[in-house]
């Protein structure tokens, strides 16, 4: 194993700091939006139908781009020019929206901010990967994470702020949501990509197929394999975090308690997604993601259950727990089970396949709460999250695809 050469304080290297700030500034402009948005479109007049539709292409858009443009950057050699047109095209996408409210022209900012994300997701995640070691890499993804989730906090914070000044002054809230996009950006010419890779010669960009993750799949270690098929099988029951909030609505608290609680779960997860990538490189990504699983189950089961804010408080500070063990650690972890050269392929199809699940756990999810209401709802994405705690516990015992880090 590579021995750690780095001092303690060079872990967290100027390209590293850089590439946290360029997504905690994005995260401002993204997370300033993402809470107003469903309130906006309603208020020009769409409906429930379009913005699930509107949500549902954008994911669809984002699975699928995502590991071909990690794909790409591994063939190319380079990271630094993915990371700069993402989020570039991301920040032109959001900008958009002052302009016109037609159907058309929404869906068009929106799958381009998402084009942006598939673009850059899987070339920073892997540049990132080059910035540490092995020993390191808990902390580095962490960190990056801790910041990335800042911008999550600060984001709807003023969002919250300015609209109980301004109510329904939407087009001026898009308007300086540009700002913290524009300097990500300028954020990013900063970044001096490593120049330690081999050339990549001749490379034609028609060569990659649009769909040649597949062939990674199959060609990809057994361990690799068997850590992306279990935190799928969660992906894919593992909803979006509008039903844990809908409960809240559904017990009766205010929306002002709702954007409240959920701006201290991100809180919970920034403060503590750096802390617990340095505790994973000591303990093991295995026991950390374990932990994080077993704490998202119980988080699950007290929410089919209670109708009380101080618990949906609670709950949502340990659901931020979950979330900084996990979010990071598993980026990590997968880039420990991969060689260099194909690091970008590896996580841009686990995030992929991740996109496109969470687009199926949302609708089903859906389903099941309409049909069945939020008690079923919880307690089988619970029952499922354990079961996919047992197979990464079983299959981690198992010396031929062992998944250690």
């Amino acid at each position: 194993m590579q021995q750690l050469t780095t001092s303690p304080q060079r872990i967290i290297t100027k390209t590293i700091w850089i590439l946290s700030l360029v997504s905690l500034f994005n995260d401002v402009a993204s997370e300033m939006l993402i809470p107003i948005m469903p309130i906006f479109l309603k208020h020009i007049g769409y409906g429930v139908v379009f913005i699930g539709i509107l949500e549902g292409i954008a994911e669809l858009i984002a699975g699928l781009t995502k590991p071909y443009f990690g794909k790409q950057s591994d063939a190319l050699g380079k990271r630094l020019p993915f990371v700069q047109l993402g989020y570039s095209l991301s920040a032109v996408g959001k900008s958009m929206l002052v302009l016109f409210a037609y159907p058309l022209w929404i869906l068009l900012s929106k799958s381009m901010d998402k084009i942006g994300k598939g673009i850059r997701t899987a070339a920073r995640d892997a540049m990132l990967s080059d910035e540490c070691t092995k020993e390191t890499k808990g902390q580095v993804f962490g960190f990056h994470r801790s910041m990335d989730t800042l911008g999550a906090v600060i984001g709807p914070a003023i969002a919250l702020v300015y609209l109980y000044i301004f109510p329904f002054d939407y087009k001026t809230l898009f308007l300086f949501a540009i700002l913290p996009g524009a300097f990500a950006i300028i954020l990013t010419m900063l970044i001096k990509e490593k120049k330690d890779k081999a050339p990549v010669q001749k490379h034609n960009w028609a060569s990659v197929q649009f769909f040649a993750f597949t062939s990674y799949w199959k060609k990809s270690p057994a361990q690799y394999k068997k850590l992306v098929i279990g935190l799928i099988l969660f992906a894919l029951f593992n909803s979006s975090d509008v039903f844990l909030l809908l409960k809240m609505k559904e017990s009766g608290l205010t929306d002002t308690s709702i954007i409240a609680v959920y701006i201290f779960y991100n809180l919970v997860f920034a403060l503590l997604a750096y802390p617990i990538g340095i505790l994973a490189d000591k303990l093991g990504f295995k026991k950390t993601l374990i932990t994080g699983l077993i704490l998202f189950a119980l988080v699950y089961i007290g929410f089919a259950f209670t109708n009380n804010l101080i618990v949906f408080i609670v709950l949502f500070g340990i659901y931020g727990i979950y979330a900084a063990a996990t979010d990071g650690i598993s980026k990590a972890w997968i880039s420990n089970m991969v060689n260099n050269d194909e690091t970008a392929t590896a996580i841009g199809t686990f995030t992929g396949f991740q996109s496109l699940a969470a687009l199926f756990a949302s609708s089903f999810c859906g389903a099941l709460w309409y049909n069945f209401g939020s008690l079923t709802t919880f307690l089988i994405t619970a029952l499922v999250t354990i079961i996919v705690v047992i197979y990464l516990t079983l299959k981690g015992k198992n010396k031929s695809y062992s998944l250690v880090n």
